[in-house]
């Protein structure tokens, strides 16, 4: 085992996901409501390490070669971002958010939520700049197998942030057992996505 190669791969993996995202802010949210924590970990998960994978593997390069994907990207991730920002200002506005699930039909609601988690986790661009060309490029300072190490140090971090910000989010429950708290979390969201949406649009310009 290669642990500086680990290490590296696991401080680069943190430094690259902890920041503040509209996925990460989507996970803090079902992990508060408790609804589906389990499945958005997952999907979170799966799609970081699978993508950190492929760009160890060398698809970063292919990445890069396709700019025009990622413009596409940068279009079809801002206006995902600004209709969820637009529902979320509407949420806070009319404080409809709460600890317990909104009634109805349970698959269902898995299902809006799980391609809701796929589309912060796949319509975002930076994603694959992070994950798929970074860490690739990355990766290739470690010769042999220990750039497999690297990616797996990734991988983990990727692996821990999420479980952690899902499942731990409970701990933050005291704080928001008022409508209140629930309107100023909307609110936040709101801000964030609508910001994040015009980034994205900016990158055109």
């Amino acid at each position: 085992m290669s642990s500086a190669a680990y290490l590296a791969g696991l401080g680069t993996g943190a430094s690259l996901i902890i920041a503040i995202g509209a996925q990460n802010a989507f996970v803090l949210r079902q992990g508060l409501q408790r609804r589906h924590v389990g499945l958005v970990v997952a999907i979170c998960t799966l799609s970081d390490v699978t993508l950190i994978l492929l760009g160890v593997a060398g698809m970063g390069l292919a990445v890069q070669q396709h700019a025009g994907l990622l413009q596409w990207l940068r279009y079809i991730g801002a206006i995902f971002l600004l209709g969820y920002g637009l529902l979320a200002a509407w949420r806070a506005w009319r404080g409809t958010s709460g600890l317990q699930p909104t009634s109805g039909d349970i698959d269902a609601d898995r299902w809006r939520v799980a391609l809701a988690c796929l589309g912060f986790t796949l319509l975002n661009p930076h994603v694959y700049l992070d994950t798929v060309v970074l860490l690739g490029s990355v990766s290739t300072h470690y010769a042999g197998d220990a750039h497999w190490w690297f990616a797996s140090g990734a991988a983990t971090a990727s692996v821990v942030w999420f479980t952690g910000l899902g499942y731990g989010a409970r701990l933050l429950l005291p704080w928001f057992r008022s409508a209140l708290a629930w309107r100023l979390l909307d609110a936040f969201v709101a801000v964030l996505m609508l910001v994040l949406a015009s980034v994205l649009l900016g990158a055109f310009g």
